[in-house]
């Protein structure tokens, strides 16, 4: 008879987890056994309590608690940028970096023919119907560079064209297929410094 491992569904569970194998899981899930049952308890019902809560800002796309995301509250911030991601977590990632001060709009991820996500999969026009009710004087592609991204950034551009305004990109200080949201700070402000005109 086989012997069944205690562990083995909260393992499992782990594994779904981002950079997460099994032997890390495994860890984590010893970790989580040698954790009080209150803390347990907290950790799990703020994952469920964070789940159920967070919805996608009616303006930008990126994550919130209410209808309207804090960055597009924000008066303070340069009503003359916009920069699209893909994904919220590169705004959390470019918000660290402390060089950008404008307001984002989401895509909800990158142009995949082979994986069945095409223009219309995306929130791209949404974001045309942004541009047409609010005039920005700059657009930067805040894209990673892949070849989902580079063809993702081909067709903004041409998007783009209709409207008077400039469209920037990062620089290629940042890796080649690496992602916006493992940059170091400091990449990324040099990124945005020298973002550069696409033609």
């Amino acid at each position: 008879m086989t012997s069944i491992n205690p562990l083995s569904g909260l393992i499992t569970q782990l594994s779904k987890l981002p950079g997460v194998g099994e032997k890390s899981a495994q860890r984590l899930a010893f970790f989580i056994l040698g954790m009080p049952k209150e803390e347990v308890r907290t950790f799990s019902s703020e994952i469920i309590k964070t789940r159920e809560s967070i919805r996608y800002c009616q303006a930008c796309f990126n994550i919130s608690l209410q209808e309207t995301c804090h960055i597009c509250l924000d008066s303070q911030r340069d009503s003359g940028m916009l920069c699209i991601v893909s994904e919220p977590r590169e705004i959390f990632a470019l918000e660290r970096s402390a060089e950008y001060r404008g307001y984002y709009h989401v895509l909800g991820g990158l142009l995949s023919p082979l994986d069945g996500i095409y223009p219309e999969s995306l929130r791209i026009q949404e974001l045309v119907e942004r541009l047409k009710e609010r005039p920005f004087k700059e657009v930067v592609l805040g894209i990673n560079s892949s070849i989902e991204g580079d063809a993702t950034k081909l067709y903004l551009t041409s998007v783009l064209k209709q409207f008077n305004v400039k469209v920037t990109q990062l620089a290629y200080g940042l890796p080649v297929g690496g992602d916006i949201d493992y940059v170091d700070e400091l990449t990324l402000q040099r990124a945005l410094i020298g973002r550069q005109d696409i033609e």
